[in-house]
Order: C-alpha cells, then structure tokens, then sequence
C-alpha cells in the first residue's frame, strides 16, 4: 500500500507536534494495519504513532499489543529515498514475541520470533563479532567519545533515516553498534528490538537494563545496540556523557 503513494507529489505533508512530518501514506498504512491486525486479533491491544493513545489501561491490559509504525522513516519516504520500512512488533509482558520490518523499496523483509531467530528475505542474519575499527551510528557526540575513550576505534555511520533499519543493520552486521539518542519511542524498537537481539545482538537502556515495552508512556531515554562484546564500553560512553 505504501508504494502506491511513494514517489508521488500528492503526499499531502502536515506537521505534527515537535514537527515531524505526516503524509496520508502514513494514516493509510495505518488505518489498514490496525483494521486487519486487530480483526485477526480482536482481544490485542493497539499502540500507533498515528492513532491516538486513547486507551492506555485497555492496551496495557491486553494479552498481547500490536505496536506499529506505519512509515519510519518519513522523512526519507516524502524525499523518494528507499531507506524507509513498515515496523509492527507484537508484545507480551512487556517484550516482543514477533517483529516484522517490510521495507518495499529497498526489497526486504527483516523478521523475528522470540526463540526462531532473526531473518532477512529468509536467510538468517547475525550480529558481527567487533573487529579492529567499529562502524557505529547514532549521536556523533557519543561515537567520537567512543573512538577518544581507547576502548574501541570507531567511526560514524553516515545517517541512516529509519531508526528500525538501523537497528536491523546492526542485527544483520552491516554495523557493528548504535547508539540512539533520547526520546525514540515504542513504535521505532518494538519490531527491531526483537530482530537485534534474536539475531545475537544486546539492546538496552543507556544503564544496561533491558527495555520494557508497552507501558504508560511510550517514550525512551538513551538506547543501545550492538554485539554482547561491544556493551560495556558503549553503556561507559554513555555514562560518560551524561545521556544515561
């Protein structure tokens, strides 16, 4: 559904709160995401960066909780790059049991289940064993300290639009770590927390602690992802900093 609209020049672009951009692209793949999930699942829960959160008891309550976002990646959507993707993630308890990045026009989907590995077009993919210099995205601030603190050589990432993507590319070891900056929300992870750690990888809040999805309030502080090796020296680079 997304493609249909992707590359067109009728987006109709709005700014939200905080003045991220919208496109009805987002609220179709929206609507048709929360239509069909939760007719299959009637009893689940529903969380969407574009459905508002009117039922947070109901949601939390819930079995299970579908969290979704139905474009990440706008930015790159509205500009006709291909680095954008579909995330849905299903959580339970907390965690997520099953995730699903559907990214058409870049061809891939990247998926996991709790306890089935993590997969990309079918193939499975595993995080990369740090080598002599580490590629790492998020924050130039937090990678530079990185590279000056003599735990690990390091350079940045260039910019990678989607949140999700970027976590999957450190699942499949095309990064080898990622910092992620305060205030990225459950609808970014919920999906590519699974795949990261189902692919071998570690994901936490900026103290080590493991992330809990599905609660009150969707928003997170600083995250990290990255081989089980590479967790000490980035969670030090965050304390350092003071971005814990």
């Amino acid at each position: 559904m997304a493609m249909q609209y992707f590359g067109g020049s009728d987006l109709d672009v709005r700014l939200k709160d905080g003045e991220s951009p919208v496109t009805k692209a987002d609220y179709a793949v929206d609507r048709y995401l929360r239509e069909t999930l939760l007719a299959a699942r009637p009893g689940y829960g529903w969380l969407s960066e574009e459905t508002a959160d009117s039922d947070v008891p109901g949601r939390m309550a819930a079995p299970r909780t579908f969290i979704a976002d139905p474009i990440d990646g706008t930015r790159a959507f509205i500009a006709g790059h291909a680095v954008w993707c579909i995330s849905v993630g299903l959580v339970e308890a907390g965690k997520p049991v099953a995730g699903v990045l559907e990214c058409p026009a870049l061809g891939e989907t990247i998926s996991a289940t709790a306890g089935g590995g993590a997969h990309r077009n079918g193939r499975s993919i595993r995080v990369a064993r740090p080598g002599a210099e580490l590629l790492i995205g998020g924050p130039r601030a937090l990678v530079d300290r990185l590279n000056a603190s003599g735990a690990a050589r390091a350079r940045r990432h260039s910019h990678v639009p989607s949140l999700a993507y970027r976590l999957a590319m450190v699942a499949s070891g095309a990064m080898d770590g990622s910092f992620v900056k305060p205030f990225a929300s459950d609808w970014d992870i919920a999906a590519a927390a699974l795949i990261l750690t189902e692919a071998g990888g570690v994901f936490t809040d900026g103290k080590g602690a493991d992330v809990t999805l599905n609660g009150a309030d969707p928003l997170k502080g600083t995250l990290v992802a990255s081989h089980p090796d590479l967790k000490a020296a980035m969670l030090g680079v965050v304390g350092d900093l003071g971005f814990g």
